[in-house]
């Protein structure tokens, strides 16, 4: 059987069509044009379609199908023209055909074309008609060679003829539905009975098997018990009084028929005793019945039937079914004689807890071999009293009782072969957790008005395999959850808005989850989730899952939700941080170091220094007579000239000159010696050349000097360039003193010994005087400007 994927399956039922569409996607192999208004199906309509697999063409009032409507569709498997208005069957050219269902139209007769013969691969045949109620022979004859398992006959109209050996020709037929009535002419069902053996047929369906209001004088069940091969029976929508039911049972018990259903019957009791069964004569044995459902059963009568049937007779059954019968008591013998009963459903019935636990009922065991209670949509109540009564079944491993009354009043004692509980749909609340046992391996809590959901809770029920918590009020599944063992979790339908993933690490075993139609808000929260949870484990994924909020992603798929991977991984973004802030400080570093920022931050700590000095004494430093006539900076590689030149022109002519190697005071701090001795002069003369460029100290002491020359004395700074020093030659720190060498007039040591008098003229004079000129206010304005921002400042 085709199985179409989603793509190729098109839905055009309730569309209001009255021919088929022309422009359907060639890929189409499911159509469905039900319920609309298609009178025919036209030569070339699905010849656009060659990958057809399925056509659902129902309630359409379909009047004709040609012949050559299916030309380019060839590849048709399953064909459902059913609820329409053809008046022949239809002769179809589908080799491939498996499923046709040409039930509920109109046509007069079941007599089947020639072109079946050709239909090598037919499986399934639906026929009916409520203008058809005769079957000859030749109806099927085209259908000897088919493979034919399944056919469904009938309209629900009585059965007026019937030919032998009509469904004698199916030889592989296995599965027969019959809907059509036998109350006017019963002896046709015995015909049938008796073609059906010949074909070995398995399972028999009975729609309409009598009308209502029906009295039968004859035993029409009576074939029944000579069936050979017959083991599934089902009557459906049948109206039954006592004595015809009482004839059916006895018939069925003496037949090889293992399973037994009759569903939506009416029953009307016409005998006094009712349906009575103690003893069948001739017959000694039990039946074969392994199975019997009652579902609905319409009471013709208002009273309770009257019905006794010796259990013994069924010594074999292991299910056993009463739902939607109205019973408020079980009868005592269902209760203790079957001794192979393992399952019983005694769902959608009245039944109380005394109902079940009869007390007038006399026995010694109760339901002996049971293993599977389904007491569904009942009455019962007090889970205290029925926990106790478990105890008394001693084989009993599931219950269910879902959709009662249950309250919770005394603390629940179940006993330790029960493993698998259902209280779903009562309203039970939160301490239910508080009436489990910790032997429970499935329990269903569904719709049972839970709203938190906690480790203690939980913690008692370690056995648990399967957890059903759906539709219930839960905000979220705790993070601290340890059940190793649990297999299967549903928490679809509550109010969750993100899943942790911490609340999975104790869920080791887990192989199942349903989370779906819960309000997920689609954060940074849900990530994990949508991104490294293992989908396989969600049957309703990705179809229950949609974004909840925020309002802008409400609706969106969570499968199409893909929040951005750095802004909700932690690590990432602290990864990336680190790497940005390395990188910021590397190139601080970097900078730092190639600017020569130690030396900067050195000269803006002494700088700092020398402001709150000078702060505080510059009056004092105003007006204060000086010790010395020049502060002489050098470097000591400069010494010589030093020493030999200068120092005697100078204080031969009474100048007194502080200088570094003789005057700053022993064990005081060089700064504050600098600082002494600059403050203490009426001068500084520096002594240029390249050895001073590279002196640390020379460096100092030029700063101090022109911080003083803001400060004090805007004339006390004297140059003398002892070799030539291109201002484009020296280093980034020296961009003031390139200023200063544009700028400021300086003495340049002469090489000829007749410009040296006028050199030492000039130096002298320099000494004794002040330089007010404009090129010095220039000059101290620079050094202004250059204090704050210590980088202008040079070493």
């Amino acid at each position: 059987m085709c199985m179409p994927p989603t793509d190729a399956q098109v839905d055009l039922s309730n569309h209001h069509l009255t021919q088929v569409p022309s422009n359907l996607p060639i890929g189409t192999q499911y159509l469905d044009l039900s319920h609309n208004n298609i009178s025919e199906l036209r030569s070339g309509d699905l010849a656009s379609l060659p990958d057809l697999c399925v056509l659902k063409a129902t309630h359409n009032g379909l009047r004709f199908i040609s012949p050559l409507a299916f030309t380019g569709s060839s590849k048709v498997q399953v064909l459902n023209i059913s609820f329409n208005a053809l008046t022949t069957i239809p002769d179809l050219a589908l080799p491939d055909l498996r499923v046709l269902d040409v039930s509920e139209n109109l046509y007069r007769t079941y007599r089947l074309g020639k072109s079946f013969e050709n239909l090598c691969a037919l499986r399934l045949l639906g026929l009916g008609s409520p203008q058809a109620s005769t079957v000859n022979a030749s109806d099927f004859a085209p259908l000897r060679t088919t493979p034919l398992k399944t056919l469904w006959l009938g309209a629900g109209v009585e059965m007026e003829g019937y030919e032998m050996g009509s469904l004698s020709q199916l030889s592989m037929l296995r599965e027969l539905t019959l809907k059509m009535t036998f109350c006017q002419n019963p002896e046709t069902f015995h015909t049938i009975l008796m073609d059906l053996n010949i074909t070995k047929t398995r399972s028999l369906k009975l729609i309409k098997f009598l009308p209502d209001l029906c009295n039968v004088s004859s035993d029409l069940s009576e074939g029944l018990k000579d069936m050979r091969y017959l083991t599934n029976l089902t009557f459906q929508d049948t109206w039954f009084n006592s004595s015809v039911l009482t004839n059916v049972v006895c018939n069925i018990i003496q037949s090889p028929i293992q399973a037994l259903a009759f569903l939506n019957i009416t029953f009307a009791q016409d005998t006094a005793a009712g349906v009575q069964i103690n003893s069948i004569p001739g017959f000694s044995r039990t039946a074969s019945i392994t199975a019997i459902t009652f579902n609905t059963i319409h009471h013709y009568q208002y009273n309770f039937p009257l019905i006794s049937i010796n259990t013994t007779f069924f010594s074999h059954v292991t299910y056993l079914k009463f739902s939607g019968t109205g019973m408020s008591i079980v009868p005592c013998d269902i209760i203790s004689v079957p001794p192979s009963l393992q399952i019983l459903d005694l769902s959608d019935n009245l039944l109380r807890d005394l109902g079940l636990w009869w007390p007038a009922c006399s026995f010694t065991h109760k339901f002996p071999g049971l293993q599977h209670l389904y007491l569904r949509n009942n009455k019962f109540e007090d889970l205290y009293f029925i926990a106790n009564h478990t105890h008394q079944m001693k084989t009993l491993s599931m219950l269910d009782l879902s959709a009662n009354a249950i309250v919770l009043k005394g603390q629940s004692s179940w006993p330790s072969h029960l493993t698998s509980l259902s209280l779903s749909e009562n309203s039970l609340g939160d301490t239910v957790f508080d009436h489990l046992s910790p032997h429970f391996r499935s329990l269903n809590l569904s719709q049972t008005g839970i709203t938190a959901l906690t480790q203690r809770a939980l913690s008692r029920l370690t056995g648990l395999r399967r957890l059903f918590l759906s539709s219930n009020g839960i905000k979220r599944i705790p993070p601290n959850l340890f059940m190793p063992r649990l297999e299967e979790l549903h928490v679809d339908g509550n109010s969750i808005n993100t899943l942790d993933p911490r609340s999975f690490k104790g869920l080791l075993g887990l192989r199942k989850l349903k989370a779906g139609n819960n309000p997920f808000a689609c954060n940074c929260d849900l990530y994990w989730f949508v991104t490294s949870f293992d989908k396989t484990l969600l049957p309703d994924w990705p179809s229950d899952y949609t974004c909840f909020s925020p309002p802008e992603l409400a609706g969106t798929p969570l499968e199409k939700y893909r929040p951005g991977r750095v802004q909700c991984s932690p690590g990432i973004q602290a990864a990336i941080s680190s790497m940005i802030l390395l990188t910021v400080a590397g190139v601080l570093g970097f900078t730092f170091y190639a600017c020569d920022g130690a030396w900067y931050l050195q000269m803006l700590w002494v700088w700092l220094r020398v402001k709150r000095r000078g702060h505080q004494g510059a009056e004092r430093l105003g007006h204060a007579s000086f010790k010395y006539h020049a502060f002489i900076s050098y470097s000591q590689r400069d010494c010589h000239w030093v020493e030999a030149q200068l120092v005697p022109q100078l204080e031969g002519a009474n100048f007194s000159l502080c200088i570094h190697e003789r005057d700053f005071v022993p064990g005081d701090w060089i700064i504050d010696n600098i600082i002494n001795c600059v403050e203490g002069s009426y001068k500084t003369l520096f002594v240029l050349s390249q050895n001073f460029v590279q002196s640390e100290w020379c460096n100092y002491e030029l700063f101090f000097a022109q911080h003083r020359a803001l400060s004090v004395r805007q004339d006390s700074l004297v140059f003398v360039l002892l070799e030539p020093i291109p201002a484009d030659s020296l280093p980034r720190k020296f961009l003031k003193l390139r200023t200063l060498l544009r700028q400021q007039t300086y003495l340049q040591w002469p090489k000829e010994e007749r410009k040296k008098q006028v050199f030492w003229a000039s130096l002298k004079a320099m000494l004794q005087t002040a330089d007010e000129s404009v090129v010095l206010r220039r000059v101290a304005l620079d050094v202004a400007d250059l204090c704050p921002l210590i980088s202008d400042t040079d070493q």
